[in-house]
């Protein structure tokens, strides 16, 4: 059977961390040409000072692609920095910012999304967190096409992915990974006027808002499996964590969640191996931990150290803590 030429599309693609530069790698390695590259302006990791390219950025310039950064599209230099750029697609993943109408009327076939849900479940930022934290056992890659609504148009493509018990930060690699060659395949068929795409269900929809440190917050006053599912849904951002009592927070990293109810909420069973806490159905092993103003460590090795009390309880109700 004879295959048809592949016809290049010239590509203009926004994007910013990690997540992302699985599929700009993908299409810089394809027979299409990526002529312009958008993202964040530099930005501090962590507590530090220094300025530091997103990924995307860092990605773009090893390979020498034009590269804007920025933090919106909606003035009309950016415009015109996008126009002049005579895109054929746009293509984005986790960009950070809006597309506004006018830009998304730029690219002859118009922008794709590549969003980590099984749309139109997890609309909006954080769809990966959400989706572990209110115990969905699988998810789906979509790349959709862009349109004024929040991630309301139609779909290209589906993926879908098991979830385990991963951190949301291990599965958003491991889509991301796989949602490259996903991207690449649309945007193939799109170059030769192939690609179909498919209306969202109107029923199903929910939202996933970004997570924020107190979305973090264990207690122990809710069943384990809940709690290691807050656990992973922010790790490892923006972070689990729990106080002690006096108001002393620690950090949290992955949990076990053990069937035993012998614990009261926050209570702890030290042993020379591990530590577990209590919750109000079940408890948790804990992984590992970094206490105020120290680095992470087993929980085994900080119990060790710390010597806690017998009638020590973690977490409660935050509002106590405060």
């Amino acid at each position: 059977m004879r295959c048809r030429k592949l016809a290049a599309v010239r590509i203009i693609f926004a994007g910013t961390p990690e997540a992302a530069v699985p599929t700009l790698r993908a299409l810089l390695s394809s027979s299409h040409e990526v002529a312009l590259v958008i993202t964040r302006p530099p930005a501090r990791r962590g507590r530090g000072k220094t300025m530091y390219p997103s990924p995307v950025a860092e990605a773009a310039s090893e390979k020498g692609v034009e590269l804007l950064e920025t933090t919106t599209l909606k003035t009309p230099e950016i415009a015109q920095r996008i126009e002049d750029a005579h895109p054929d697609l746009g293509v984005v993943v986790a960009y950070g910012g809006l597309v506004p109408p006018n830009v998304l009327a730029i690219p002859t076939h118009g922008w794709v999304n590549l969003h980590f849900s099984d749309l139109p479940r997890w609309r909006g930022a954080a769809p990966v967190q959400w989706a572990i934290r209110e115990g969905d056992t699988t998810t789906t890659s979509c790349v959709f096409n862009l349109e004024e609504g929040l991630d309301t148009g139609d779909v290209y493509s589906r993926v879908e992915v098991p979830i385990g018990h991963e951190s949301a930060g291990e599965l958003l690699t491991s889509m991301a990974e796989a949602g490259a060659p996903q991207v690449l395949s649309v945007v193939d068929a799109l170059a030769v006027g192939s690609a179909t795409a498919s209306a969202q269900p109107s029923e199903g929809v929910t939202h996933a808002r970004r997570l924020e440190h107190v979305d973090g917050y264990v207690s122990f006053t809710h069943d384990a499996r809940y709690e290691d599912r807050v656990i992973r849904s922010v790790t490892p951002n923006p972070g689990a964590y729990t106080v002690a009592p006096g108001g002393a927070r620690m950090k949290l990293d992955k949990a076990t969640p053990v069937d035993r109810d012998d614990l009261a909420p926050g209570q702890l069973e030290v042993t020379k191996k591990q530590v577990t806490v209590g919750c109000a159905s079940g408890a948790l092993v804990l992984g590992k931990v970094a206490p105020a103003g120290k680095s992470w460590m087993d929980a085994a090795a900080w119990a060790r150290g710390a010597r806690p009390s017998d009638d020590l309880r973690l977490g409660g109700d935050l509002e106590d803590q405060r």
